[in-house]
């Protein structure tokens, strides 16, 4: 149990601390950084799976159509949920980004009823009311809608459902879904390294920089798989508002993002929602331990 706690609150701890990452790039354009993610994903993932002699799974995958077009689905979303996510914290929007990390639990509820005909207890009914509540005002008072926190919120949640219910784990899904995406990635790198992107002139720190996006992709992935298997699920619930947290209190004093009373008051409404959604999900599993 400690060890895997350590390692699931280390895996959403660099989750959360990713803007730190990212604006050390922040002259790279948010195109090209989740190109190289994708790239350096892949060479790193492949490295771990060349060392663990852990192939035996793609000889099966390869053979059916159906779970290849799952995970280039999955590559898409992952890929759109990454490169919104750079995209704001390049523009001075992590607050915003937080709060999509914030309504992601809430989505997985929504999802979970619409896809998988899960029925939605009494509390989780109010929780996504409360939640809406907040999107709205959130939407009134800036006259749009967080069009940023809605995007990462809901491509995450799909991540989430298609993930959920594929064959494979966290190191080769990874694998498989940055392969699919290599044909696309690669050859944009080598076109914008011909016609003034990055690679034409970045200099040692900035290579660096964009190596080091493989293992930073990976690792937490690899750390959360670890950590899931050996904490309970309530244990995890709670755990997975650590990266919003995170990210959250790194926009308001570190990056100086304003915070006015009227955005507060929407970031309490989700807030409350969460609170409702984490305390009535803890006291059923406690319920069904005693039973």
């Amino acid at each position: 149990m400690p060890a895997g706690l350590l390692a699931a609150a280390l895996s959403y701890a660099l989750w959360g601390l990713f803007p730190l990452y990212f604006r050390q790039i922040a002259s790279v354009p948010a195109l090209e950084i989740v190109l190289h993610r994708s790239v350096w994903s892949l060479a790193f993932v492949l490295i771990l799976l060349a060392v663990q002699h852990r192939w035996a799974w793609l000889a099966g995958v390869v053979k059916q159509p159906r779970t290849l077009a799952v995970f280039a689905l999955s590559a898409l979303l992952l890929s759109s949920n990454w490169l919104v996510y750079v995209w704001a914290v390049n523009n001075g929007r992590v607050m915003e980004a937080s709060l999509g990390y914030f309504i992601n639990p809430l989505v997985n509820v929504l999802l979970g009823m619409l896809f998988l005909h899960e029925k939605l207890r009494s509390a989780q009914r109010w929780a996504l009311a409360v939640a809406a509540a907040g999107v709205a005002w959130l939407t009134w008072t800036a006259g749009v809608p967080p069009w940023i926190a809605l995007t990462l919120a809901l491509s995450f949640g799909l991540y989430g459902l298609l993930r959920k219910t594929a064959p494979l784990g966290a190191l080769e899904g990874l694998a498989l879904e940055t392969a699919l995406l290599a044909p696309l990635a690669v050859p944009a790198l080598v076109w914008l390294s011909f016609h003034g992107g990055t690679l034409s002139q970045a200099d040692a720190p900035t290579w660096a920089w964009l190596l080091f996006a493989g293992p930073l992709t990976a690792v937490p992935l690899l750390l959360f798989a670890h950590g899931a298997r050996r904490v309970t699920m309530a244990t995890l619930g709670l755990l997975q508002y650590l990266a919003p947290t995170i990210q959250f209190m790194l926009a308001v004093w570190l990056f100086h993002e304003p915070l006015q009373p009227e955005r507060l008051t929407g970031f309490v409404l989700i807030w409350v929602a969460l609170g409702l959604y984490s305390a009535e999900s803890l006291w059923r599993l406690r319920r069904e331990a005693k039973a």
